[in-house]
């Protein structure tokens, strides 16, 4: 959340360029939709937390351009995806970590487990809320299925993000006012104790996962 808090204390909104700034809401949320990996829930934080601090502009309407250009980018990711197939991702995942073979397996195994649910809960999802359009279209998903769920989740997710984001920055001071020093640290190094315990949790599965191929090399020689 500081992120977008700084940005947002950082830049004043003229009441005149307020249709600017929810144009740059709805594209950078558009063009993530489509495959481009841009911070698009960033930047819906960060219009949120403005419109708490300004007047010029309105949550209503940052929610509205969130949820429309994550509707539009999708489709029109939908579409590319449809026609490019798997190409499009391959030549993706040599321009950007994101598109991964590892990760594009993974949300392959969401959208065939878990079908429309995939799309309208990706956009909660940082990678699957880039991915859900493209690969959506990839997979010949029905186009009047993924468009509900599309729409519904862009909504559901401009909305609750939208929201959030603008009590937080409407209450600011009283919120971050409270915290303490001692808090900050107690949650630093709780997050630090439990990736470490996940790190060697993980190491320790795969030394247990090796012991049979081992075993069974062993018994081949």
């Amino acid at each position: 959340m500081g992120e977008p808090l700084l940005i947002a204390q950082a830049i004043a909104i003229p009441s005149g360029v307020a249709v600017l700034a929810y144009l740059v809401v709805g594209l950078v949320i558009g063009v993530e939709s489509m495959g481009v990996p841009l911070p698009g829930e960033t930047t819906l934080i960060a219009a949120a937390l403005l419109a708490s601090q300004q007047h010029h502009l309105k949550i209503e309407f940052v929610i509205m351009a969130a949820a429309a250009g994550a509707i539009i980018g999708d489709s029109i990711g939908y579409f590319i995806g449809r026609k490019a197939g798997r190409r499009l991702f391959e030549r993706l995942g040599k321009r950007f970590h994101h598109f991964s073979e590892d990760r594009i397996v993974r949300a392959e195994k969401y959208f065939h487990k878990y079908g429309v649910w995939t799309v309208f809960f990706g956009r909660f999802v940082a990678l699957l809320r880039i991915f859900a359009g493209p690969m959506a279209g990839m997979l010949r998903m029905h186009y009047p299925r993924f468009l509900v769920a599309n729409a519904a989740g862009g909504i559901a997710w401009a909305t609750t993000i939208g929201v959030v984001a603008y009590k937080i920055g409407d209450n600011a001071d009283q919120i971050f006012g409270r915290v303490s020093v001692i808090a900050l640290i107690a949650v630093a190094v709780a997050a630090v104790t439990l990736y470490a315990v996940h790190k060697v949790r993980k190491r320790r599965r795969e030394q247990t996962d090796s012991l049979p191929e081992a075993a069974t090399e062993s018994a081949d020689v």
